[in-house]
């Protein structure tokens, strides 16, 4: 639990310190393992690629939208995440946001990238992620 979180997330330093990353109990960890719910789209998709990390389906199906949920979730034997850099996070209105990311992995040795605009909504005080663009 104190180990840097897979989404990278870095503390926000003082003036004379330099950004940390932040511990996966201080993250992601809340959402991922006490069902604390993400406070807003960003977290919601950096909590996923956690869960990704850990091939958490069971986060990733609860987290995603009834209207384009699949019925399963299968990861990508021996697939290694690399890191996640998240380019924008856009607020349309109170309930829907947009996020776009590049999630980098190893797969059968060969280095991909998943370069994406997401969609979330916001439903009962919670957050989805419908779907995406990928570039």
């Amino acid at each position: 639990m104190n180990e840097p979180c897979p989404c990278g997330r870095a503390s926000q330093p003082a003036a004379s310190k330099r950004a940390e990353p932040l511990p996966f109990s201080a993250c992601c960890g809340p959402y991922l393992t006490q069902n604390v719910p993400a406070p807003d789209a960003e977290s919601l998709m950096r909590s996923r690629y956690s869960a990704f990390v850990l091939e958490r389906a069971d986060y990733l199906l609860a987290t995603w939208h009834v209207s384009t949920r699949p019925a399963t979730l299968d990861f990508a034997p021996g697939a290694k995440w690399l890191g996640l850099e998240v380019r924008s996070h856009t607020l349309q209105d109170a309930d829907h946001a947009e996020v776009e990311f590049v999630a980098r992995c190893r797969e059968a040795g060969r280095a991909t990238r998943l370069h994406e605009r997401s969609r979330f909504v916001r439903e009962s005080g919670r957050w989805f992620y419908v779907d995406g663009d990928q570039f």
